[in-house]
């Protein structure tokens, strides 16, 4: 990776889209340390204490600025959820499905959906972030012109920073929507730092188990790594066809599928089902229903429960299946794969190779769930059985970072590729 960003450097075209990459990084990293008007900061740091929540979840993928409510602390995340929706939806209406195979002009437009639908959705969101911390009276003024103020303010500044990331996207490197997340987890990697040198300080923990900890996290990382890497191949054989004068000869290939196609979606997904009722029931801690969440002995949303583990591994494989299931479309394949005299050794053409696709679809799913479900569990599992409390270092984190890392390498080698190729005559 370092021999790949040094080659990169020392490409003039490719040096300056890493430096405007870095530039654009920096306006980013300055919009965390702005607050929104009329918030006292000092007050929200509950919120965000108990590692593992929707909110704390938030608040790392924001790079922090949740727990300073800054004018990020929504991040790209209207933007995210309007691309999940907007997947589902292709799927679902015909007339975006027909879009999506008009080429580059129907993606553009399904992309100005996108952006219409993270505005719509970032409006909400900041409506229900500033619900949320009102409760906690960082608000001493909690006027109509307060609150407009407020929802204003954060759907300017994320769509501000989609706009940021469109642009590394165009003019830098790498997909900018996900090097914006992987720069903001990569940020809070300090303060893990400093939190467990402190318990280590105090006395809390002791040195064996911070090198426990060392060891299990750069263990997790190689996991991470090989589940990002691996993929089953389904082969394919094309046959060999005549086009006029000119005879093609058959060849074989194979359709590629990761074990881990579904990325942190699962695990998105059903943190968003688990924690949700928890964060409703902020707003209103007094009622019995947020008594019920919160504190009895049969509630399935309570944090380092068992039935909340068991509830919460279910969620992600069940997501993970599905995901795969919607955006994978097997019926699909087989019939493109028959258009091109594509068949899979020893399975008919038609339906026969939907089921087989299906089938092998669902396996690999059901890994990728149950390792999703096993990287998200393990932050649980140190809060529960050791001192590391209030550290949220997990597995999901790593999912994402080594995901972007993997995508953004790629993208240098094939630049590079592009520009040291000689051609055949050289």
């Amino acid at each position: 990776m370092l021999s790949t960003l040094r080659n990169a450097w020392k490409v003039p075209d490719l040096k300056k889209r890493m430096i405007f990459t870095l530039l654009m990084v920096v306006i980013m990293r300055v919009g965390i340390f702005i607050p929104v008007p009329g918030v006292d900061a000092s007050k929200l740091g509950s919120l965000t204490s108990n590692g593992g929540t929707l909110l704390s979840f938030y608040d790392m993928l924001s790079g922090g600025a949740f727990g300073k409510f800054s004018i990020f602390a929504m991040g790209v995340g209207p933007y995210i959820n309007a691309s999940i929706i907007m997947q589902l939806l292709v799927i679902a209406i015909p007339y975006l499905e027909q879009l999506s195979k008009e080429g580059l002009e129907g993606r553009k437009r399904i992309q100005d959906f996108t952006r219409y639908a993270s505005i719509v959705l970032g409006a909400l969101q900041a409506f229900g972030m500033y619900a949320i911390i009102s409760g906690t009276g960082a608000f001493s003024d909690t006027s109509s012109l307060t609150i407009f103020l407020v929802i204003l303010t954060m759907t300017t500044a994320s769509t501000f920073l989609v706009w940021i990331g469109e642009q590394i996207t165009g003019k830098g490197i790498g997909n900018g929507v996900s090097l914006i997340i992987f720069i903001n987890i990569i940020s809070g990697l300090p303060e893990t730092v400093y939190k467990v040198a402190a318990l280590q300080k105090a006395g809390t923990v002791n040195l064996v188990e911070v090198i426990m900890l060392v060891v299990v996290a750069i263990a997790l990382l190689v996991a991470v790594v090989i589940a990002s890497l691996g993929e089953r191949r389904i082969p394919v054989q094309y046959a060999g066809k005549a086009v006029g004068n000119k005879v093609f000869k058959g060849q074989s290939t194979h359709i590629p599928i990761n074990v881990n196609a579904s990325g942190v979606i699962g695990i998105i997904f059903a943190m968003s089902v688990m924690t949700f009722p928890e964060t409703i029931a902020q707003l209103k801690p007094t009622s019995a229903i947020a008594k019920f969440i919160t504190g009895s002995p049969w509630s399935i949303f309570e944090r380092n429960s068992w039935k909340y583990s068991v509830v919460y591994a279910i969620l992600i494989i069940f997501f993970t299946w599905f995901y795969t299931q919607v955006t994978f479309k097997p019926d699909e394949m087989a019939e493109n794969m028959h258009k091109s005299s594509g068949f899979i050794p020893g399975i008919r053409p038609g339906e026969n190779t939907a089921t087989y696709i299906d089938m092998v679809l669902t396996k690999i799913s059901i890994i990728g769930g149950t390792f999703a479900a096993v990287i998200a569990l393990f932050p649980i599992v140190v809060e529960a059985y050791t001192q590391f409390k209030g550290i949220y270092f997990g597995g999901t984190m790593l999912l994402i970072m080594v995901n972007v890392a993997l995508e953004t390498l790629r993208q240098l080698e094939s630049q590079l590729v592009m520009r040291h190729y000689h051609g055949f005559l050289k």
